[in-house]
């Protein structure tokens, strides 16, 4: 099959990974496939030279961001319409809102080319005002009607999506997430004094319990609730650091919280920007922390169960579909839930080993590339056989 996937942007995040992680496996069943991606925002990272290396099919769309701008994205819309008709996919895969909207609306002038598209969570509720998000709703049910499958990340997307009346069940199909799991799958379970360039970075020893918030810093992710948690912790656990890894556009407001905060929190509170090298990061940390108010399924619960480190989160989205609470993590609704779960592995080392260990046997067989390879290779199958 000829396959064509759009990205708005390959930043660190999620969609990037994935795809990075199960294209180089169709390649090597014998299809071909070409990725129109745009830019990335400052600071978000891009795997863009990474793609290329791998010797992946990777083009730059002009004009093609995250935000809204009439005239970019007209540019980018008869850019890939150009770029579709010249390529010939048999299907367009397209990821995320604006991605979603160009490429399809672009897809819709090649009749036989068969269309999915994924959604990695959503902002069709609760991120803007409600005739917003009706106005996108709406647009997404549109879009919804002439797309083959709608693909969600998680059950707890599918069940959105269904809710508001995007899509039938006839149409919808649930994709887990899944990332190149083998580097981490290399990594010792919690081992005892840990050290390397992060810790160094942020002048953590190896006494220290060192805790990562893994991802964009974006209002969604609330990343200055995680400071809420360490707050109540940092007293009674001298030992506990609190490391932000990513950068967005709540970086200012999360630094300016931390200098706001007491001396604890500007001396064991660290916001280190992007890194895109995961297992290097994850290898370095002992807990990971996730206080989000809205996900599908994130990838960084997935890659740091792999690296065998036990989590905390909020239960949001896809996130109990991964984490099974008190067995591979710990789910806590607030703040002093966080902080309560967080205290439990902080004063015991063996627990932090058990639940990493659970954590990793659980994520090795069900988000592995060659898993999310093979559903997606399935699914095209099937979509092109019912476009004729």
């Amino acid at each position: 099959m000829r396959i064509a996937r759009v990205l708005t942007r390959l930043n660190l995040g999620g969609p990037a990974r994935q795809a990075l992680a199960s294209d180089p496996l169709l390649r090597e069943r014998g299809h071909t496939v070409r990725l129109f991606t745009g830019r990335p925002e400052p600071g978000e990272g891009d795997l863009f030279a990474t793609f290329e290396e791998r010797g992946l099919d990777v083009v730059r769309v002009p004009g093609l961001a995250r935000k809204l701008t009439l005239v970019g994205d007209l540019r980018a819309h008869r850019f890939l319409t150009r770029a579709f008709k010249e390529f010939a996919p048999d299907v367009v895969h397209t990821h995320a809102s604006k991605a979603g909207l160009l490429g399809r609306w672009a897809a819709l002038k090649i009749p036989e080319t068969a269309c999915v598209h994924t959604f990695h969570g959503h902002v069709l509720e609760g991120y803007f005002p409600p005739t917003i998000s009706q106005g996108l709703i709406a647009a997404e049910r549109r879009l919804a009607r002439r797309t083959r499958r709608i693909i969600a990340v998680s059950h707890a997307t599918a069940d959105d999506l269904v809710r508001l009346g995007v899509t039938g069940e006839d149409r919808l199909v649930v994709v887990p997430p899944g990332v190149d799991l083998d580097a981490l799958l290399a990594l010792p379970t919690a081992p005892a004094g840990r050290t390397g360039a992060l810790r160094s970075i942020v002048g953590a020893d190896a006494g220290t319990v060192l805790v990562g918030v893994v991802g964009r810093l974006a209002e969604v992710k609330r990343p200055e609730r995680a400071v809420d948690v360490f707050e109540l912790l940092a007293q009674r656990h001298p030992e506990l650091q609190l490391v932000f890894v990513g950068d967005g556009t709540e970086r200012r407001r999360l630094e300016r919280r931390i200098r706001r905060g007491g001396a604890a929190v500007r001396e064991r509170v660290h916001v280190v920007g992007a890194r895109p090298d995961m297992p290097v990061v994850l290898a370095e940390l002992d807990v990971l922390l996730l206080t989000s108010r809205a996900e599908g399924m994130p990838v960084a619960l997935i890659e740091a169960a792999a690296a065998g480190l036990p989590v905390v989160a909020a239960p949001v989205g896809g996130v109990p579909e991964l984490v099974v609470h008190e067995r591979t993590g710990f789910l806590g609704e607030t703040t002093d839930e966080l902080a309560f779960h967080l205290a439990a592995l902080l004063a015991d080392p063996r627990l932090r080993r058990e639940v990493g260990h659970r954590a990793r046997l659980r994520v090795q067989d069900r988000h592995s590339a060659a898993v999310l390879a093979d559903k997606l290779e399935e699914l095209y199958r099937v979509v092109t056989e019912e476009a004729g």
